[in-house]
């Protein structure tokens, strides 16, 4: 996140037992995402592509360095934590019966309040969000989760801190 500064670089972990993202391939423990977009499904641009290419580049750089002896300082990193799956309001036949409410289009990590709109039905009420806590909903209105029945997740934002590390094998 450092490195990258000023472009963002958003880090969520996927450790709630009864998430599965078929797309997550875990090679660890607890598998780590990182996002890069958001961008439309199917779509490709030039500075998301910079983006990842930057990302990338620099988790191959901390992998060397750190295979090479590097000590790394103490560090803070901030996280996003899935908690919950949300599906669009749905009618009596299973159809979409609301859509994502303009103000919480295209906010996608920014904090939504309890009480906050989050759906407009088709004739014309809001429904909030409820619960007590404030979230950050990810993966907001996209197209590649229709089928997964899924209008955005919810995350809550913690910071995880590091000691200093450095390979064991110097």
């Amino acid at each position: 996140q450092t490195s990258l500064a000023p472009l963002p670089c958003y880090v969520y972990l996927i450790e709630h037992p009864s998430l599965k993202y078929a797309t997550t391939r875990s090679i660890a423990k607890y598998p780590v995402g990182i996002e890069v977009g958001p961008q439309p499904q199917g779509v490709l641009r030039a500075d998301i592509l910079d983006q990842m290419r930057k990302m990338i580049k620099n988790a191959l750089d901390f992998i060397h360095n750190f295979n090479e002896g590097k000590e790394f300082p103490p560090c803070a990193i901030e996280v996003y934590k899935i908690m919950e799956k949300v599906d669009y309001p749905r009618n009596e036949n299973g159809d979409i019966a609301a859509i994502i409410h303009p103000n919480l289009q295209d906010q996608d990590w920014k904090p939504l309040h309890p009480g906050d709109p989050v759906f407009l039905t088709l004739d014309g009420q809001i429904i909030p969000l409820g619960g007590d806590d404030t979230v950050y909903p990810v993966f907001v209105n996209e197209a590649a989760y229709y089928e997964k029945r899924e209008a955005f997740a919810k995350t809550t934002k913690l910071t995880l801190s590091a000691k200093s590390i450095r390979s064991s094998l110097h």
